[in-house]
């Protein structure tokens, strides 16, 4: 209800500006308002939460998966987890990043600090922005909590994991070792016409790559592993040596490598296994086909037992053959089928309809493409609307316009808007389940001088007076649901391109006018080749912080004949 109090007050002031009708609804509002308080006048404090929107550390790393480096942070559970390398200790991991919304007052664990007293109580964006006195090492040997407090307090976790690399490389290995840290015993396996009494070591990394084993099987020209053998090893963040147990075994091998593929839309990547020393051969060829392509050795690359194969130029929607040779024998022949190449749905925005006087960019009955319209529509006037300047047929115009009491952004994305008071709730994706590379569409722009600034929006005031730049991004996800976005100061939850369930990103940002039509591409970087999306996210605004209310009045962009790339 505060909200609707401030639109009033407001509306109020610039009475002169607004019709008859809308001043009528506003004073409903008002009464409404006045109504529902209580006689001893209680206030409330206003929702504004603390979340912490980035956390660095020394030796960070991404985690066993590979994919991004960066924290993964969810602000709906208040958790951080980020990785660290094996060199790192623990129990005295410095801070170098901690950054927070909202300016919340950063309240540590103090039984995890290192210095309670000496570490900041705000967050700051690298170690040069605190005095040499501040001291932001903790003991994350457990998870750490921090407290954020703006109006309430915001109980935030953060979980370290230390990832050890344990590399161990014997001559004539098959497959990987078995390592069960819990004993501290390993398994290995070598192929029946291997002596176990000389084994050329190549890779020993029982501690990881930053600790130390005794004895370095690696410094001899050949170790006796005939009988099981004990090594003492020290991680690099401490001096204590623990005892591991090493048993090697012989196996009979096939001599024939055994692995998986993960196909995409032209491309599809084999990772297997294979015996040490060996060289293998991959093979393809489609279902039809009667003569195998043989992949350059380029396409084909081999650690230790280890080894991963790249197809290319690959077609959409088919199954393939593969095989692998070793030694001149050939393996079992298996198959993958590649992703369909989906083309966007209403790319080139020649679909539209009107339900009531809202402008809807989709087909009657579809509902694959959203736009902030049915809010703005009720209060002023349709934000994006088709238009005949085009590069063919119709475009979408997307115009960012004064609603008196703060900005409405011209925008478009895949998903749906719902009100919530004069503020959205944004759900952001479709269904998606395959693999573009890029994304590509012509634009032109207007850019105005930012004149519009909402409420709360911290450091983003200082946008005031700067030129307005359009946004275009795309987003592959893996999470189970869209993402929901809300736009209202209090509640505020915005899209992260970081989040963990990011698969694949990309985006355009320009403050460049441009009066005729400019193709762009983006390409999506990925950051998992072995992950397959759920849904696409792709968002377009007139005002790149418009979700802020933040933007020029006039600032208009043109988007038409956007498609997918699939090369």
């Amino acid at each position: 209800m505060m909200n609707e109090e401030f639109v009033y007050n407001n509306m109020r002031k610039s009475s002169g500006q607004l019709t008859f009708a809308v001043l009528l609804r506003c004073m409903a509002l008002g009464v409404l308002f006045l109504s529902s308080c209580k006689i001893d006048n209680d206030i409330p404090y206003p929702i504004v939460y603390g979340n912490i929107t980035a956390l660095e550390v020394e030796g960070q790393r991404a985690g066993e998966d590979g994919g991004n480096v960066q924290a993964a942070i969810s602000t709906q559970n208040r958790t951080v987890t980020l990785y660290v390398d094996d060199s790192v200790d623990l129990s005295e991991l410095r801070i170098t990043r901690l950054t927070v919304s909202n300016e919340a007052e950063l309240i540590p664990d103090s039984a995890a600090c290192r210095d309670y007293a000496r570490f900041p109580r705000s967050g700051f964006t690298s170690l040069d922005d605190l005095p040499l006195s501040m001291d932001t090492r903790m003991d994350f040997t457990q998870p750490v909590h921090f407290t954020l407090r703006t109006y309430q307090d915001y109980d935030w976790t953060v979980t370290v994991e230390r990832i050890i690399d344990r590399q161990i490389m014997l001559q004539n290995q098959i497959g990987n070792p078995i390592i069960d840290t819990n004993t501290r015993t390993v398994i290995i396996y070598v192929d029946s016409e291997q002596p176990l009494n000389a084994i050329k070591v190549t890779s020993f990394n029982l501690a990881g790559a930053h600790g130390t084993v005794a004895p370095d099987p690696t410094e001899f020209d050949t170790f006796d592993f005939s009988s099981p053998v004990d090594f003492y090893a020290t991680y690099g963040w401490e001096e204590v040596s623990y005892r591991w147990r090493v048993y090697v075994y012989h196996q009979e091998s096939s001599g024939v490598a055994t692995g998986d593929v993960f196909a995409r839309v032209t491309t599809a990547s084999l990772n297997g296994s294979i015996q040490n020393g060996k060289t293998p051969v991959v093979e393809y060829k489609t279902q039809s086909e009667s003569t195998w392509t043989e992949l350059s050795s380029s396409a084909v690359s081999v650690s230790g037992t280890s080894f991963s194969a790249s197809f290319s130029g690959l077609q959409a929607s088919t199954t393939y053959q593969y095989r692998v040779s070793v030694d001149g024998v050939a393996g079992a022949e298996q198959s993958f089928t590649t992703a369909p190449a989906t083309p966007l749905e209403n790319g080139g925005f020649e679909n539209w309809y009107m339900d009531g006087k809202v402008y809807i960019p989709n087909v009657s009955g579809s509902s694959f493409w959203g736009s902030g319209n049915p809010g703005a529509a009720q209060f002023l006037s349709n934000l994006t609307t088709p238009t005949s300047d085009a590069v063919s047929g119709q475009a979408a115009l997307l115009e960012s316009k004064d609603a008196v009491i703060k900005l409405g952004a011209g925008n478009i994305f895949t998903g749906d808007f719902a009100l919530d008071g004069t503020n959205g709730i944004l759900h952001f994706g479709q269904p998606f389940t395959t693999f573009p590379t890029a994304l590509r569409f012509y634009y032109k722009y207007t850019s105005t001088t930012i004149n519009k600034i909402g409420n709360s929006v911290g450091e983003l005031e200082n946008l005031r007076g700067r030129p307005d730049s359009c946004h275009v991004y795309i987003a592959l996800s893996d999470k189970s649901e869209p993402y929901e976005i809300r736009t209202a100061p209090s509640k505020r939850q915005m899209f992260d391109k970081n989040d963990a369930n990011i698969i694949a990103y990309g985006e355009f940002i320009s403050a460049q006018t441009t009066s005729s039509y400019q193709q762009i591409t983006i390409p999506l970087e990925y950051r998992a080749n072995n992950r397959t999306p759920r849904y696409i996210v792709i968002v377009a605004s007139a005002s790149k912080y418009g979700d802020y209310f933040i933007g020029g009045v006039g600032s208009t962009l043109w988007l038409d004949e956007m498609e997918l790339v699939y090369e």
